[in-house]
């Protein structure tokens, strides 16, 4: 009976394991901590998370951005690039046009064309795809930096909607229910995400094809044309992420203004293991990194050279990449950075 139960136990525990894995528990921790942290200081507290939150948003959008393509088999190094340029397009056209809907559509129209041309390079030029994204940020740094033109003044950013009695709430009106439009937007697409990658038969297929192209081809399945529009619209999400850094989050444009966030996306798409959800709990764990990076100024540090503080969120997307690699648990779609070759 004892070894039919230890039988019995294992695989849930396992199951869980194999669910949450550090990933949960770190999130675990860190909003116990939160809640203590609440208890003792409310307002840091409140301000603190609110800040995470903020920083959590181009994070979220560039990891979805990064599974989407992965999970067809192509890998996207170029985020960084299409943030970067759609940021630029969107604060001139906001500039110019005076209208911030425009400009943000005009930031996601850049982002799917940036994905359109990986896609080109990656699925019919059958570049490696390392290169091909690493064109892409190349090519952002330098165009946005030639055309930049310093002293631009816009009209205004995206303004906090906040949705009526719930912003009034202690903790949680500031935290989850005060904010500008896209930050909305970026938490409906995760759950939007989820449902369409595995609860739809687009979903399946772009899974299907990131695992295995040739079975899925065999099946009739275009994987071309299925690479092709995932890539692209993930570019899409990061072009919104670019707009949200410029005409949410700062309302101006400076540039190298991502400042790695593509980057360090792409650690929290790993450490998500190639999950929206997953992403979403990375960022925004990533995001009380960035947001305690400023917090802890203020608690009388000053023996700590603000450089190291500065280099918190990078040194965490080093350690955080180096237990999924230990624990094993962080398995990439079998497919990705592979070019297809039809038969025949």
């Amino acid at each position: 009976m004892e070894a039919q139960a230890t039988v019995t136990d294992t695989p849930i525990t396992k199951r869980i394991w194999d669910r949450f894995g550090v990933l949960g528990v770190l999130l675990v921790v860190v909003f116990g901590g939160i809640l203590i942290s609440y208890i003792i200081v409310p307002l840091e507290t409140t301000a603190t998370s609110a800040a995470a939150v903020r920083a959590s948003i181009p994070l979220v959008l560039g990891a979805l951005c990064g599974l989407l393509g992965e999970r067809t088999g192509v890998i996207n190094i170029g985020i960084e690039g299409q943030m970067l340029m759609a940021a630029f397009i969107g604060f001139l056209v906001n500039v110019y046009a005076g209208n911030l809907f425009l400009a943000v559509m005009a930031g996601v129209l850049t982002g799917v064309v940036l994905g359109g041309f990986l896609a080109f390079m990656s699925v019919t030029l059958k570049m490696d795809q390392i290169i091909g994204g690493t064109v892409i940020n190349i090519l952002a740094i330098g165009l946005t930096g030639y055309f930049y033109v310093a002293g631009l003044t816009t009209l205004g950013k995206l303004q906090p909607i906040p949705l009526g009695p719930l912003a009034d709430l202690p903790f949680f009106g500031p935290v989850l229910f005060n904010w500008p439009p896209i930050t909305y937007i970026t938490i409906i697409l995760v759950f939007v995400m989820h449902y369409v990658l595995f609860f739809t038969r687009w979903g399946l297929r772009s899974r299907a094809v990131g695992e295995h192209p040739r079975a899925a081809d065999t099946v009739g399945i275009n994987v071309y044309l299925m690479r092709y529009v995932n890539v692209a619209v993930a570019g899409g999400l990061a072009g919104l992420a670019g707009a949200y850094l410029s005409l949410e989050s700062v309302g101006s444009f400076e540039r190298l203004m991502t400042n790695g966030r593509g980057f360090i996306a792409l650690a929290v798409m790993i450490f998500g293991r190639w999950t929206p959800f997953g992403a979403l709990g990375a960022a925004l764990f990533f995001g009380l990194a960035s947001a305690a990076q400023t917090q802890l100024q203020f608690f009388g540090l000053d023996i700590i050279p603000h450089q190291f503080v500065g280099m918190l969120p990078y040194v965490l997307t080093i350690i955080v990449l180096a237990l999924a690699g230990i624990t094993g648990r962080a398995r990439p779609p079998a497919a990705i950075g592979q070019p297809y070759e039809k038969e025949g």
